[in-house]
């Protein structure tokens, strides 16, 4: 078995892959927060200063915490998998599918948050709320990906 500070990171494997567990949780602590700011975000009155202010919140938690955590997860995740080599198996290929899933739900929380500025309220806040259980859900099942393994 080939030792994991062999391949291109060498010796900075483990800070890489340090930062990339890091990262991961600004990003998923991100995915919480933001849905949870449109709950209460919906309750104010389009175009007042409550409103205003919530779409302030939004728009820098998803530029200063969403975004950048993001790319550096995808970044990092991606240079680990090139390192490790692990193209192909199972695991890592139902990971990458949700990791996909999160980024895709991050794209949705952008475009809610669009909506949601210009005074539009599509989602009831049901909904919301189990819209902001699904990264979650995701990150429960990317963890035992990891971890475990399990094909």
């Amino acid at each position: 078995m080939l030792s994991q500070y062999q391949g291109f990171l060498g010796a900075a494997y483990p800070w890489v892959k340090a930062a990339h567990l890091t990262f991961v949780i600004f990003w998923i602590a991100g995915l919480f927060i933001v849905p949870r700011y449109y709950i209460h975000h919906q309750a104010t009155t389009p175009g007042s200063a409550e409103d205003r202010a919530w779409i302030e919140r939004e728009d820098k938690a998803r530029t200063v915490i969403l975004a950048p955590a993001m790319l550096l997860v995808w970044l990092l995740g991606l240079m680990l998998a090139v390192h490790l080599n692990i193209w192909g198996q199972y695991w890592f290929t139902a990971k990458l599918a949700l990791v996909l899933l999160l980024t895709a739900y991050q794209g949705w929380i952008g475009s809610y948050g669009r909506k949601l500025a210009a005074g539009h309220r599509e989602l009831d806040d049901k909904k919301l709320r189990m819209m902001n259980e699904l990264p979650g859900i995701l990150t429960a099942l990317i963890v035992v990906l990891v971890i475990v393994r399990p094909f």
